[in-house]
C-alpha cells in the first residue's frame, strides 16, 4: 500500500488524520483561470472549521462520558459479584423460579 503523505510527511497507517480546525482555516488554493471568490472561500473555510471545532468538542465530551459510564459499570459488577455467591453454592435449579 501506498503512503498517504500529510504535512510532508509520510502516514504510517497509510491513511491521514483527522483534519482540525486550524488546518481547514489556513488552507490556501492554487490560483486559477475561473477560480472562485476568495472571500466566499475563507467564509465557508471559517464556519466548517467552527463546525469541526463543535463537532471534536463534542466527541470529546461523549468520550469522556463513555468512560465514566464504563467506569460505573464496572463498579457495579464488582460490588454484585461481592454480594452474589458463586453459582456452585446455589445449587442447580434452585433459583426463585
Amino acid at each position: 500500500m501506498a503512503q498517504v503523505y500529510r504535512g510532508g510527511q509520510p502516514h504510517p497507517a497509510g491513511y491521514p488524520g483527522r483534519l482540525t480546525p486550524h488546518e481547514v482555516r489556513t488552507r490556501e488554493f492554487a490560483a486559477c483561470r475561473r477560480g472562485v471568490d476568495p472571500d466566499e472561500v475563507r467564509e465557508f473555510q471559517a464556519r466548517l472549521a467552527d463546525e469541526l471545532a463543535m463537532l471534536n468538542e463534542t466527541v470529546r465530551l461523549l468520550s469522556q462520558e463513555n468512560d465514566r459510564i464504563k467506569r460505573a459499570l464496572r463498579d457495579w459488577q464488582t460490588m454484585h459479584a461481592r454480594e452474589c455467591p458463586p453459582a456452585q453454592e446455589q445449587g442447580r435449579n434452585s433459583g426463585h423460579w
